[in-house]
């Protein structure tokens, strides 16, 4: 067990309420979710279990997770419940009766304003990465929710810090609530922290520098504010690096685009703020860079735990100007190390576009097949097209994420065209499908 799962498991197990800072990636879904799995009567066919969650990936994941750890019990119906979807099917899929239900809190709170969502029966409350949703203001609905579930229930709260918020919530609605504080820690020598002293108008700029000198695959690069998110992937494109922009004022489509295509290393760099990026899971990442430092050392530490995960190194790059010293002299004091400080000219290469090397473009390419679940299309189906008939070994195809009405499907670069015409001109659960390219964002 992951160290959240051996300190949560035997208290959620017997029914106490609970209060877990534990971070994206640590095992808190499989906590949590064992627990409710182990308090439903599959026989009773109602809503037992709710977990809120900040986003509609967040629960995208999560509901992903319950469905594979029941798999082995008895035919248990997980629900998800999120805006950006029409609320018809919902309604549909709660009248014929679920178990679960994973949702964010506007559509949650639609569907009990309709009285289409009946939680009479709840015996389990999870209020999942509870910071980021009082960060995205649903401190209000969070608690509408909590007064619409039955006094008699358990409810698990898990934040990765623990805001002034969060103590207010526990105070209204947990019974005297276990609180297990796990320290975040990074294994030693798993992530290679430098710093770099930069001036204001040399900060974009070196974000390029340093991807060029150390060439990652994948790199997460966290902006303080929303335009420095835009300014920066304007230039990395000029500069010839695919890079995507994750940000709160992108529609829900283009963030599931984003981040489907971060995820399956169809994108070289994502330049994310902080509240964008949580409750982001990604395997693989080389690098996270901070493009500043931010004010908060807990933040910071959550920032660079995005690499170096179970058996695989990363780098974290922070840049600071000399008015942000005072805050890596606090991270310096909160971690108990020595910050290593680097220069901008031992890096290989030019601040400038000039006569610099030819950036790494990433190994997958995206394509979109205009056909999902309600196709009835699942992984299998379109992974047993590209190394069936189309002849490609399995190696050459990367993730495949199917949601309700499309399919991304990432293949080696090197078959990009070709596998889209055979695609196109295949048949797929014996029909044809229109397929496209999710083209490079790149100048």
């Amino acid at each position: 067990m992951t160290p959240i799962q051996a300190a949560s498991l035997p208290l959620a197990l017997a029914g106490r309420d609970l209060i877990a800072q534990a971070k994206t990636g640590s095992g808190k879904t499989a906590a949590f979710a064992l627990s409710l799995l182990a308090r439903l009567n599959p026989r009773r066919f109602a809503v037992q279990a709710l977990v809120l969650c900040p986003t509609r990936e967040l629960a995208d994941q999560v509901a992903q997770e319950v469905r594979r750890l029941a798999r082995g019990a008895e035919n248990i119906k997980v629900l998800t419940l999120c805006g950006g979807s029409p609320m018809r099917p919902q309604i549909s899929s709660l009248e014929h009766g679920a178990h679960v239900v994973v949702g964010t809190p506007g559509r949650i709170m639609d569907h009990l304003q309709r009285a289409s969502l009946d939680l009479a029966a709840l015996d389990t409350l999870v209020l999942d990465e509870a910071d980021r949703m009082l960060d995205m203001g649903f401190f209000e609905d969070m608690v509408t929710v909590a007064k619409a579930c039955p006094k008699e229930r358990q409810t698990l709260l898990f934040s990765a810090t623990f805001p002034e918020g969060i103590a207010a919530l526990s105070r209204q609605f947990l019974r005297e609530p276990e609180r297990i504080e796990l320290l975040e820690q990074h294994e030693e020598g798993k992530i290679r922290q430098r710093f770099y002293e930069v001036s204001n108008d040399q900060r974009l700029a070196a974000v390029a520098l340093l991807l060029r000198h150390y060439r990652p695959v994948s790199t997460l690069a966290f902006c303080n504010t929303r335009q420095q998110c835009r300014d920066l992937v304007q230039l990395l494109r000029s500069e010839g690096f695919v890079a995507l922009a994750l940000h709160g004022e992108l529609e829900q489509r283009e963030r599931d685009q984003v981040l489907v295509q971060f995820a399956n290393r169809s994108c070289s760099v994502l330049v994310a703020t902080d509240v964008a990026a949580r409750g982001l899971d990604i395997d693989q990442l080389e690098a996270v860079i901070n493009v500043d430092v931010t004010p908060d050392t807990e933040v910071h530490v959550h920032r660079i735990g995005r690499t170096g995960r179970v058996d695989q190194a990363g780098w974290a790059f922070s840049l600071v100007s000399s008015n942000q010293k005072g805050r890596v002299a606090n991270i310096e004091k909160a971690l108990g190390f020595d910050c290593e400080w680097h220069s901008l000219d031992e890096l290989k290469g030019s601040l400038t576009k000039s006569g610099s090397p030819q950036p790494m473009l990433p190994p997958m390419v995206t394509l979109l097949i205009l056909g999902g679940r309600k196709e009835k299309i699942r992984p299998g189906d379109v992974l047993g097209a590209l190394t069936g008939e189309a002849g490609y070994s399995k190696e050459q195809i990367g993730k495949i994420n199917v949601t309700d009405t499309c399919t991304y499907v990432a293949v080696e670069r090197s078959i990009a065209q070709e596998a889209l015409r055979r695609l196109s001109a295949g048949k797929l659960k014996g029909r044809k499908v229109k397929v496209h390219l999710l083209k490079d964002l790149t100048a």
